[in-house]
């Protein structure tokens, strides 16, 4: 089917009737298959997906389920495609859209919430009350693409344009899939106060939200910034990204050293990306009185926390969820403003065919792997042709 009459195209960037794209079935089986190019509606674009970057999240939802919903229940055979973390270029413009022009080059957010909610009203997208409720009769207007809508494993995505985000000319495909995770480490710092300039800052888990967390703390001022992990690899490329101080807690008692490194008190703040099975204790414990603990990690079970600690400390627990409060433009910035190096932490780039070996390396971390990029042919052949 092509695409309404209402929708704009340009004839340098013709829109095919269908794509491939990667469809989830039973739990852990994805098929590569053709499924009809989506039109955009009111206040969206097609976006042609040039790469897309691997999240954990991504394996969570393939393998288990949750935290996608699709059509008010689990995502397995509901014809769905995942995948969130993809930039790309604009190549057809919904009816009215006059905010971006076919052909610029975007990243993208996940939450383009139903902008009704309460939480929507107050910014919190990321929170909507109608998470989910995009389908059928109950259609509130929600999407999060690769959770509750079809996602970024394919050639053609349709994004709302409140979840766009340019791209300097100057960033590569690769480092323009990293936004979104900055963002979610921006977001995280912005909930704790956002101003952290000359603040204590521990970052624990050198993952790509850990990693990226350090730069971003680095960037806003924080002094000391500490990153603690077990990997000496990692740790080593958070002191590029802007970490002050480094600690491999196989080797050292993680509480003491902070306290150490930090003139012999606790930190103002810890942004806990591990999601280890005491991070929040030791959290606390590296704190000062009246510290802030941002959770970004989703442990892989019901951890025991000691509250008459937070309570008697009067310590301040916040979650996050994704990249709220538009922290993916802020993080844009900063990328663009070459503030830190987020190309540090891609390892490995595959075609968009091979995306279960792909998956494979991020599942299983073969090379060390950190943050695997897949990528369309007609991206390679882009770049290819601009050499």
């Amino acid at each position: 089917m092509s695409l309404p009459e209402n929708v704009t195209t340009h004839e340098d960037f013709p829109v095919p009737e269908t794509m491939k794209a990667w469809v989830l079935g039973d739990p852990g089986e994805l098929t590569l298959t053709d499924k009809p190019v989506p039109a955009p509606g009111r206040a969206e674009v097609l976006v042609r997906i040039d790469a897309v970057a691997i999240c954990a999240t991504d394996l969570e939802i393939i393998h288990h389920g949750p935290p996608a919903q699709i059509q008010g229940g689990d995502p397995f055979n509901k014809n769905f495609t995942p995948g969130h973390e993809y930039m790309g270029t604009v190549v057809a413009l919904g009816p009215g859209v006059d905010e971006y022009e076919i052909g610029e080059r975007v990243t993208v957010e996940i939450h383009a919430g139903c902008g009704q909610c309460k939480r929507c009203r107050q910014g919190m997208y990321t929170s909507c009350h109608n998470y989910g409720k995009n389908y059928g009769d109950v259609d509130k207007g929600h999407r999060a693409n690769g959770f509750t809508t079809d996602g970024g494993f394919a050639e053609y995505a349709v994004n709302n344009i409140n979840t766009l985000v340019h791209v300097a000319d100057t960033m590569t495909d690769e480092e323009a899939t990293l936004v979104v995770t900055a963002g979610t480490a921006m977001y995280g710092l912005t909930e704790l106060g956002g101003l952290v300039a000359g603040e204590s800052v521990v970052v624990s888990g050198p993952g790509p939200i850990g990693l990226l967390g350090a730069a971003v703390a680095k960037a806003l001022g924080a002094q000391p910034v500490i990153l603690t992990g077990t990997r000496d690899n990692r740790l080593e490329i958070g002191r590029k990204l802007g970490a002050d101080h480094v600690i491999n807690v196989r080797n050292e008692n993680v509480v003491e050293k902070v306290k150490e490194l930090n003139g012999g008190k606790g930190v103002d703040y810890v942004v806990e990306c591990s999601g280890a099975p005491q991070a929040v204790n030791e959290a606390a414990q590296m704190l000062n009185r009246g510290g802030k603990i941002c959770l970004a990690a989703f442990p892989g079970s019901a951890p025991e926390v000691d509250v008459a600690f937070l309570v008697r400390n009067n310590i301040y627990l916040y979650g996050i969820r994704g990249e709220g409060k538009t922290a993916t433009h802020r993080a844009e910035a900063f990328m663009r403003q070459k503030r830190f190096d987020a190309s540090l932490i891609h390892t490995h780039t595959f075609d968009m065919e091979d995306l279960a070996e792909a998956l494979r390396y991020a599942k299983d971390r073969v090379e060390d792997a950190i943050k695997v990029v897949v990528k369309n042919k007609h991206a390679a052949a882009r770049q290819l042709a601009a050499e």
